[in-house]
């Protein structure tokens, strides 16, 4: 059992009550919590000043740097909730798997994986162990960022198993994933090995934000909308949960430090196109669901019995639209978020990097004013 510091934010109390963590305890704030997917950097001019020097994972793994991105939007739209600017190719890149982020692209790999014996070489030369040796510069910025927050939470966050197994068989982005769907059905062991690799990786990227000061965390999914719920399911959801055990165990020490305390650290996961899914992701254990634009919260909360805390799901697409189209938007957003036991304000995706700066301040001033 992993051991929190008697200086963690979850330990000493510090963002306990925050408006996120209260409502990802299944309570309602007086003022709807909100935050930005993909808020660290993208569209912030302070953010293009700092990178205009530095490639995407040279600034994600200098511990300087990704605290200062980590930490803009905070101070520039009164967020309730940091997001650790990281990659989700990060943990791979740490682990030895070779990967380029190519500007217009994504990740792209040297070496696929096609084939069983691609599948053992990756298990032997890219452990979790060697993950964690190099874990280090990622958790250096997540002590940074939330020494720096004080009362306001980090939200740690990693690709799922199957996000991160898609993009290495297909060797980068795909639109249908067919290669991964593929292996996924005519070599079932060689997938299930893959995943279980993948799961341990991200776990141990999720266990090294929370030791540090992250207060919650989150598991982006980014291509399980591509699969059937009978797929998920069975052959993705049980890496999904093996990632998420990493953060399940975790105590501080009381008194002597002879006895220890389990420490809740709050899960919540998102898949973009996974409206089919709902019921599947919610069934991995996780105390928040993400929700994508295109279902009406209200909609998933009644799916879900009203039992799960939604995050969520302003149409991107809108940020760029007239003012009173995107107010009137919000308004129908926070109304069916009602629904479900707590709603935390997000995008139904990440902020587009065209997206002025000004208009999500806006957002977070109309939702905290609602």
């Amino acid at each position: 059992m992993n051991i929190l510091h008697a200086s963690h934010p979850l330990v000493d109390g510090r963002t306990v009550d925050a408006p996120l963590l209260r409502a990802l305890r299944g309570d309602r704030p007086e003022r709807t919590p909100v935050w930005f997917m993909r808020q660290a950097g993208r569209s912030l001019p302070e953010y293009r000043a700092l990178r205009a020097a530095h490639r995407m994972l040279d600034a994600c793994l200098d511990p300087g740097l990704a605290a200062e991105i980590t930490l803009q939007p905070v101070r520039r739209h009164g967020v309730d909730a940091a997001v650790f600017f990281s990659d989700i190719v990060v943990p791979l890149r740490l682990a030895g798997v070779e990967v380029d982020l190519v500007p217009g692209r994504g990740p792209v790999f040297a070496r696929p994986i096609r084939s069983a014996a691609d599948v053992a070489r990756c298990r032997a030369e890219h452990t979790t162990a060697r993950l964690r040796e190099a874990l280090e510069p990622v958790s250096a910025a997540v002590r940074i960022a939330a020494h720096e927050l004080g009362t306001t939470p980090l939200i740690g966050f990693a690709g799922a198993p199957f996000t991160l197994a898609a993009y290495l068989v297909e060797g980068g982005p795909s639109r249908d994933h067919l290669r991964a769907r593929t292996l996924m059905h005519a070599e079932p062991e060689t997938w299930r090995s893959l995943l279980d690799w993948a799961a341990g990786l991200s776990g141990a990227f999720l266990a090294a934000q929370v030791e540090a000061g992250a207060s919650a965390v989150q598991l982006f999914d980014s291509w399980a909308g591509s699969l059937s719920a009978s797929d998920y399911r069975e052959r993705v959801a049980p890496a999904s949960r093996r990632a998420l055990r990493a953060v399940r165990g975790l105590s501080y020490p009381e008194g002597d430090g002879y006895a220890s305390r389990a420490v809740q650290v709050p899960v919540i996961h998102f898949a973009v196109g996974s409206g089919h899914l709902l019921e599947e992701l919610a069934a991995i254990g996780v105390d928040a669901l993400g929700v994508d634009w295109r279902t009406p919260l209200d909609d998933a909360s009644r799916r879900l019995d009203d039992a799960v805390p939604l995050q969520g799901n302003l149409d991107p697409a809108l940020l760029g639209a007239p003012a009173a189209l995107l107010e009137a938007h919000l308004a129908g957003v926070l109304r069916r978020g009602r629904r479900a036991p707590a709603h935390i304000l997000n995008l139904g995706h990440g902020v587009p990097p065209e997206t002025d700066p000004t208009v999500l301040s806006r957002i977070v001033e109309l939702a905290h004013g609602a």
